[in-house]
């Protein structure tokens, strides 16, 4: 059976970009990847070998770097890779079950920061969401302290504020 041949960059983001949003860094992250794999001569890795991976300090070539950079202008250009959608959409995704620690932590590993306006309205809604997750959760206000501990550690894991956690456990006291 012919090996067929692997698709282009180009193909390979819009297909990523189709399937899900990505923040720029991440798909610089994944066509670097393959721009470093498909660099290699194919005389240099046995055909028994090719599933293995490069290591992953490898650099792709000065060419290869140049290639992703223009890709991502491209795809910046016609739409189709937007920062702005994609911190939109995960703070839509991830707005419900989680505080805006955690928002802004997963934010900043994708090289991305939350806009003024939507840090603004995420912090004014803390508290509401916090007190929904709490009440899926647990329901009910705990009758000691080992239980509210337990709750203050589950709302602090999902990235609530100290502040907002203390609140929530405390209203959860006055029902």
């Amino acid at each position: 059976m012919p090996r067929s041949r692997p698709a282009s960059l180009k193909v390979r983001a819009l297909q990523w970009l189709a399937q899900r949003e990505h923040s720029p860094n991440e798909l610089r992250a994944k066509l670097f990847r393959i721009a470093g794999r498909d660099a290699e001569p194919p005389s240099a890795a046995p055909h028994a070998a090719s599933h293995v991976a490069p290591p992953v300090d490898a650099q792709p070539p000065v060419d290869a770097a140049a290639e992703v950079d223009a890709l991502l202008d491209w795809l910046t250009a016609r739409g189709y890779l937007d920062a702005h959608r994609f911190v939109e959409g995960r703070v839509h995704a991830r707005g419900q079950r989680f505080g805006n620690l955690r928002i802004q932590q997963e934010l900043k590993a994708h090289g991305l920061t939350l806009d003024a306006e939507a840090a603004l309205a995420l912090k004014t809604s803390e508290f509401e969401r916090a007190l929904e997750v709490w009440r899926k959760k647990f329901g009910s206000a705990s009758v000691d302290a080992a239980g509210r501990a337990r709750q203050a550690r589950f709302l602090s894991g999902r990235g609530f504020s100290a502040d907002v956690v203390r609140r929530v456990v405390r209203h959860s006291d006055d029902d």
